[in-house]
């Protein structure tokens, strides 16, 4: 993984995509370029445009590196002093604060000490590395003030699939053995079930089985949504899929690369969780 570093500019800023989810007010942006490397990601076609890329002579659809933001923790710092309106923080929107570019620098946990030693704040954790459970001496600190969860995106019997898909990510089992300890320790927790693809993480048993896991680490709020079609992602995902021998996944990858496909994809999607919910947990969650 090669890495560089950028400054931006904001530290906690609001964040109108997230406030419209009810996820949270604001958002923390720890970089540019994600090192979990997760092929299906359309971040890089919201930043494509950054001047980040051109000046390290990298395409912003490709893999094998990442942008991080070593100042985000004292523009945060900054900034949670500042600020008079105060609420949800959402750690992070763009990038995750626990890869492995970002968490040799503690970036999560200085954010989150940051934060949280200003009254008013909240925070929801959300990442898809296990090495955040380092950081449960500060969760457990501010424990009434902290949502914690993880990105489940699929059931345990897909992990080499998702292995693929999500490469430097901790695979499925780590992060649901965190789920579970974060709920054993009494922390807040949430599912964040995103995304769901098709034939890795789509049909009614899978969906079962991370709603009956949610249930059993404490879930307050079960979160779900399809993956986004924006940008190369999904071709490069079908690409991968194929390349390794699950034909199947990356055919169901390919059928949803239209608009009716997907359209088709995500009303079924809806009704899966939702039944599921509705069976095995609470639908107002």
């Amino acid at each position: 993984m090669e890495e560089y570093h950028w400054s931006l500019k904001t530290g906690i800023a609001r964040t109108i995509d997230f406030e419209k989810k009810q996820l949270a007010l604001f958002g923390v942006t720890c970089g540019i370029k994600c090192g979990n490397g997760c092929l299906y990601c359309y971040m890089s076609s919201l930043l494509r445009m950054h001047p980040a890329f051109a000046q390290i002579g990298k395409n912003p659809f490709a893999s094998g590196y990442a942008i991080v933001d070593l100042d985000t923790p004292d523009r945060v710092t900054r900034d949670a002093s500042r600020k008079r309106h105060r609420g949800m923080v959402q750690l992070c929107t763009f990038g995750d604060a626990w890869a492995q570019e970002a968490v040799q620098y503690d970036i999560g946990r200085r954010c989150l000490e940051a934060i949280l030693s200003q009254s008013d704040w909240t925070v929801r954790i959300l990442t898809k590395n296990a090495v955040v459970a380092k950081d449960f001496d500060v969760i457990e600190r501010y424990s009434d003030r902290i949502f914690f969860g993880m990105s489940i995106t699929s059931t345990p019997d897909k992990a080499s699939q998702t292995a693929i898909i999500e490469p430097n990510a901790s695979s499925i089992s780590d992060r649901i053995a965190v789920m579970n300890e974060a709920h054993k320790r009494g922390f807040r927790t949430y599912a964040m079930l995103c995304p769901l693809l098709p034939s890795v993480a789509d049909s009614p048993d899978q969906i079962d089985q991370l709603v009956k896991s949610a249930v059993d680490y404490g879930a307050r709020e079960i979160f779900a949504e399809p993956v986004n079609t924006r940008g190369p992602g999904l071709k490069v995902t079908q690409e991968a899929l194929a390349k390794y021998g699950y034909k199947d996944e990356a055919a169901a990858i390919k059928n949803i690369r239209n608009q009716k496909g997907w359209s088709r994809y995500t009303t079924q999607l809806i009704s899966n969780v939702q039944r599921s919910v509705r069976q095995l947990s609470d639908r107002r969650r």
